[in-house]
């Protein structure tokens, strides 16, 4: 049994929709790479999924405390290594408002990095990849 399942469809070209829960997550490539740049291609929304998970436990640790959220902001910039392939550093940049808790701004450090998607990676999952033609 799965606790996750995604379900792909390849709507032309080499966008591909995956449906899960209800919602609809699409991508395509940039025009470079054979797509048409009518969404983020799957490695952006990689990255996105680690912006928007420091984000999360960012709010969730203001709203926890009654700490208003306007005016933080979150930036993350991720380099990639010498040969221009990998992604070597990822570096998030958490912007305070003058009024925020200055007895806090370490713990909203620790609490963007308690997110769930960086955890994965440090500690990644094994991938296996099956293929069966249907019958019939």
């Amino acid at each position: 049994m799965s606790d996750f399942e995604f379900k792909v469809a390849f709507p032309g070209g080499v966008r591909v929709a995956t449906e899960y829960d209800g919602f609809v997550i699409n991508t395509d490539q940039p025009v470079e790479d054979g797509g048409e740049n009518t969404a983020p291609g799957p490695f952006i929304l990689f990255l996105a999924s680690l912006a928007t998970c420091a984000g999360y436990y960012v709010a969730a640790f203001c709203l926890s405390r009654k700490i208003s959220t306007d005016g933080i902001g979150l930036t993350m910039k991720a380099e990639r290594d010498a040969k221009g392939k990998m992604i070597s550093l990822v570096t998030f940049e958490i912007s305070l408002p003058p009024d925020f808790p200055e007895k806090y701004v370490g713990a909203v450090i620790r609490a963007a990095e308690t997110c769930t998607v960086k955890a994965h990676l440090q500690f990644p999952p094994d991938i296996e990849t099956k293929a069966a033609i249907r019958k019939g």
